[in-house]
């Protein structure tokens, strides 16, 4: 046993666990592919300042969970606590945002955050995300959600539950965020809770302290100081919706972690995960370009967790369709077998049919018991009668039945037998 372990927080994800982990993943981005978003990958830490002005400064994730570093040349970096920011940080760098728009883009990758470790929530955690940059558009909104909705229906997925809200823009926010500031003032908060109301108060109302929670069942509510404009915005999404057969619940006091969102936000929540019940969630950001030194570019987007989804898909008891192992494993018997017989096993795989091979020089017992733990529905035996003959075992492991083939023909009957 090694003397390391994974850091408090983190996982190894290994067989058999992490094929359910990378069929997730696949169901996630096979819908965006589909629908024309492209690949982006960005590096696992970037500058500090990019996430305080994009996340905001007083957040949780900025404040207490940003894992920060300071370079030897004095570089103040931290690793990615979420993606947006990264990925529109690379689109403005790359100038995407001057060919067609809106620009369609899909990535999954690793996330890192100081939380409590707790069950569905690590410090290390795993997205996939789809982010529409460059349109003011409803139903670019509804496409993203519609998505969503059909990659966790495709995982068999059924038991979660889309809240939807509208957070205004910046002709009706400023409105509602003072009537927000003037009634949370009036309340016995702590003094980390009071300097939060003066920088961004709709973060008071993503407390999840019961304490906190109780008095704020009178406080304003977004949707009754929406625009003209906002509002109309937002019932297109809800028709949208709708039109497609998606069914979402109305949550006015919906506001999500971020700073950065504006206007249609929404969450994907799942009843069987306990507190920490959202799987995944996003929202339309217009204003963060600006925010990042950037020209104006109205977005979209949402982060799907891979860790919460296995953790939903398990709550409803969902099994997985996932890649069988080896089909067929070879079992040599002498060097001058194991030389022929990898040779085989290399134009199977060639072939595209999975197959594995005895290593180490074991015995035949021991291999046939490697064979049938395998999963493989055959065997191929070659020893050195066999070798002489010009003949290769084939052993159906289901049903113990075994008949001699012609090495030159071994291919062609196993690709019949197996598929």
């Amino acid at each position: 046993m090694s003397t390391f372990s994974a850091p408090k927080g983190t996982y190894d994800l290994i067989p058999p666990d992490s094929a359910e982990f990378l069929a997730v993943r696949e169901a996630l981005a096979a819908p965006l592919l589909r629908a024309g978003y492209g690949y982006v990958e960005t590096p696992g830490f970037e500058q500090a300042e990019l996430f305080s002005r994009g996340v905001g400064e007083s957040t949780d994730i900025v404040t207490k969970e940003m894992y920060t570093l300071t370079t030897k040349g004095g570089d103040q970096l931290a690793l990615r606590p979420e993606g947006t920011a990264s990925v529109l940080r690379a689109a403005l760098q790359r100038n995407l945002h001057r060919s067609a728009l809106p620009v369609k883009l899909w990535y999954s990758g690793s996330y890192y955050r100081y939380e409590r470790p707790q069950a569905g929530r690590y410090r290390h955690f795993s997205q996939v995300g789809a982010e529409a940059l460059g349109a003011e558009d409803p139903v670019l909104d509804a496409e993203l959600i519609i998505l969503a909705d059909d990659a966790y229906r495709s995982l068999g997925l059924r038991e979660f539950r889309i809240l939807l809200n509208s957070l205004g823009d910046k002709e009706c926010r400023p409105v509602y965020r003072a009537a927000l500031q003037e009634y949370l003032r009036r309340l016995d908060l702590d003094e980390d809770t009071r300097r939060r109301i003066e920088i961004n108060p709709l973060r008071v109302l993503d407390d999840k302290r019961d304490s906190v929670q109780r008095q704020l069942a009178d406080a304003p509510l977004m949707r009754d100081h929406l625009c003209e404009a906002c509002k109309a915005y937002h019932e297109q999404v809800r028709e949208l919706l709708g039109a497609a057969g998606v069914a979402f619940e109305d949550d006015p006091r919906l506001v999500r972690g971020l700073d950065y969102y504006t206007r249609t936000t929404f969450e994907f929540v799942h009843d069987g995960l306990g507190s920490q019940s959202a799987v995944g969630g996003g929202g339309r950001y217009d204003g963060l370009s600006e925010m990042l030194g950037g020209p104006e570019l109205p977005s979209v987007g949402w982060a799907l967790g891979v860790d919460r989804t296995v953790l939903a898909l398990r709550a409803e008891g969902v099994r997985l369709d996932l890649a069988p192992g080896p089909r067929v494993y070879a079992v040599p018997l002498g060097e001058e077998a194991r030389r022929v017989l990898f040779g085989v096993v290399t134009e199977l795989r060639r072939e595209g049919i999975a197959a594995d091979f005895a290593f180490g020089g074991k015995g035949l017992k021991n291999a046939m018991k490697s064979a049938n733990r395998s999963g493989a529905r055959c065997a191929l035996v070659l020893g050195e009668r066999d070798l002489a003959e010009g003949l290769v075992q084939v052993k159906d492991l289901e049903s113990g039945e075994q008949s001699p083939v012609p090495l030159d023909r071994v291919v062609t009957a196993v690709r019949a037998k197996v598929g």
